[in-house]
């Protein structure tokens, strides 16, 4: 499992380079940041799942701070945050907009779960005066789509930091198994 993880990550020396995150370099040299161990990788994991599904804009700097504050795995939590993307913003902005109604015991209104899907798959608007963009629809909403979304982010960080906990467990324990069968 840490091979896997270390093939797909990107180096430290190619996050150096870039021109953005020079800066960081002092806090990027921390080997705690780089290391595939399973606890710093489900908690990377359930960091980037959480800012993915809470924070609309900015996902991988709020990941990237969490992953400082928490020591977790910074490649993890960066790349964990692909969980919302361009393609999942609508679906998972209607579901959280009709569970936030659920759990404040509102009746969610048809209309506004349409609105804030076409908002989201919608480009942002090219120049000020145009229609209001996704964020500005969002806010309209309000309360039920915070609440969906805080539910979402916390119940998929917790998932996936699980996740990862069960599945690396389960890789090493296969992996001890075919160890004992060849001798």
């Amino acid at each position: 499992m840490r091979n896997w993880i270390r093939n797909r990550m990107p180096s430290e020396e190619s996050l150096r380079t870039r021109r953005g995150l020079r800066w960081l370099a002092p806090l990027l040299g921390r080997r705690w940041l780089w290391h595939p161990n399973r606890r710093r990788v489900a908690i990377g994991a359930g960091i980037g799942v959480f800012c993915g599904l809470l924070i609309p804009l900015a996902q991988i700097a709020g990941a990237a701070m969490l992953a400082l504050l928490l020591r977790a795995n910074l490649p993890v939590a960066a790349i964990a945050t692909l969980v919302s993307n361009p393609l999942t913003y609508a679906p998972i902005f209607v579901l959280a907009y009709r569970t936030g109604s659920a759990l404040l015991g509102e009746q969610p209104r048809p209309d506004t779960a349409q609105a804030l899907a076409e908002a989201a798959s919608e480009p942002a608007p090219a120049t000020p005066g145009e229609e209001p963009g996704w964020i500005e629809r969002a806010r309209a909403v309000g309360k039920p789509l915070f609440l969906g979304l805080a539910v979402f982010a916390t119940a998929g960080g917790v998932l996936a930091w699980a996740l990862v906990h069960v599945a690396w467990t389960l890789a090493v324990r296969l992996k001890r198994r075919r160890r004992r069968r060849r001798t």
